[in-house]
């Protein structure tokens, strides 16, 4: 496949991952089209002192897609997968890889029935959207992919940019490492707290013994994961700059839904299939719940 002259590339959700994806993309000349909801000329990426632009415009009008894209980067919220279903509908055929830039470990329940090939991904960068419309990103690019044919176009998109993507084996176990980061985010969001929260030897204690409870959920899933990772995780948020968010937090301070079910509710619901005992996650999941949806 020569990905620089006849692969047609669209990112649908040009927030911070996919201002991301786009921007790695158009400094190597492959300038992908840009989907979403919010009409823009341009899109900007903050890295340290340097700032890139991607030039629109972003589309917002999907029956204005003339024709269907070989590659998709899906970079939409899980909250907001029914809300991009007209964009993958014009955007997705059958031979179109759709690579689905989201958190948990659901992708292929949530996507798979509907569109082209699917490959799920574990995003491992971190990129806050600014109050400009702008996105920082604040570490290197790097995506875990399964090892898959259809995993094979992304990657070969990617080739060159400033974007590493791993053919993972173990990919299962990647995507689970990941949810039980992410899951403990989620008391980012209900304190309105960022990084520097964990510093914290309460919250240190609290974290520990929330992960050893996803570590045993995820282990009754029959994924490998040793029993080193909730250590290195905790670690990993207390190494990070105390300023440092996520976007659970970021939605939580826009009033926006919460990704709650597929980043912690999943460990409840899946503990209940195993019968794995999740007490911290039966009082954090509707905690988190009641500050998404619903009344009050």
């Amino acid at each position: 496949m020569n990905t620089e002259i006849h692969t047609v590339v669209a990112v649908v959700g040009p927030g911070a991952i996919g201002t991301t994806v786009a921007a790695a993309l158009h400094e190597v000349g492959r300038t992908p089209l840009l989907c979403g909801r919010t009409a823009r000329d341009r899109l900007t990426l903050q890295e340290g002192d340097r700032f890139i632009t991607i030039p629109g415009p972003v589309q917002t009008n999907p029956k204005q897609i003339a024709r269907t894209a070989d590659l998709v980067f899906l970079a939409v919220k899980a909250t907001q997968v029914e809300a991009a279903e007209e964009w993958l509908s014009v955007l997705a055929g059958p031979e179109t890889v759709v690579c689905v830039l989201q958190n948990g470990v659901e992708q292929l329940d949530k996507v798979a029935p509907h569109y082209g090939q699917i490959v799920p991904a574990v995003v491992w960068f971190p990129a806050q959207a600014q109050s400009d419309g702008s996105v920082r990103l604040r570490g290197d690019m790097r995506l875990s992919l399964p090892d898959l044919s259809a995993s094979r176009v992304v990657a070969e998109a990617l080739e060159g940019t400033r974007c590493y993507v791993e053919l993972a084996e173990n990919f299962s176990s990647l995507a689970w490492r990941k949810l039980l980061q992410n899951a403990v985010a989620g008391l980012m969001a209900l304190t309105h707290r960022r990084s520097g929260m964990f510093g914290r030897s309460d919250i240190a204690k609290l974290t520990l013994a929330y992960l050893q409870e996803c570590l045993a959920v995820a282990r009754a899933e029959g994924v490998e994961l040793g029993d080193e990772v909730p250590q290195e995780i905790l670690d990993k948020f207390q190494a990070a700059p105390a300023d440092m968010g996520t976007s659970i937090l970021t939605d939580r301070e826009a009033g926006r839904p919460l990704e709650w079910d597929i980043r912690n509710g999943v460990i409840s619901r899946r503990g209940r299939v195993h019968g794995v005992p999740t007490p911290i996650s039966d009082i954090l999941v509707p905690l988190l719940a009641g500050a998404s949806d619903g009344p009050g």
